[in-house]
């Protein structure tokens, strides 16, 4: 079996060889700051981006929901102006003695003198 070895080669102890150390160190330590900061922004970018593609949709249907109701209402009041209009076309027709007669001779069998009413059953 291969057993590793330690290598039997030693550090040269000069101010050259540990300022060097203290170099590369520094950048590690460096590196890893640089790593904790940009992780940390990146999970606040996504925290953020999140909020606002949540409020984005939040308010895509809200706006659905009013364009629905708006197309209803508009439903809604054409179908009140057509009731408005047959309302008012009714109140002129009301004025009239003849389309008043007829009305209450359909509505309530009301006959004139002589007249004999006959109901027909409806099919």
């Amino acid at each position: 079996m291969n057993v590793p070895r330690k290598p039997n080669v030693t550090k040269i102890q000069s101010t050259y060889v540990s300022e060097q150390e203290e170099k590369k160190r520094k950048a590690s330590k460096r590196r890893r700051v640089v790593a904790v900061r940009l992780a940390f922004w990146a999970s606040l970018f996504t925290v953020f981006a999140s909020v606002l593609l949540y409020a984005l949709h939040l308010q895509a249907k809200t706006i659905d929901g009013k364009t629905a109701e708006k197309q209803r209402l508009k439903e809604e009041l054409a179908k009140l102006e057509r009731q408005e209009k047959q309302l008012k076309e009714e109140m002129k027709k009301l004025h009239d003695d003849d389309y008043i007669a007829e009305l209450a001779r359909k509505k309530y069998y009301l006959s004139r003198d002589g007249e004999i009413i006959f109901v027909l059953p409806e099919k």
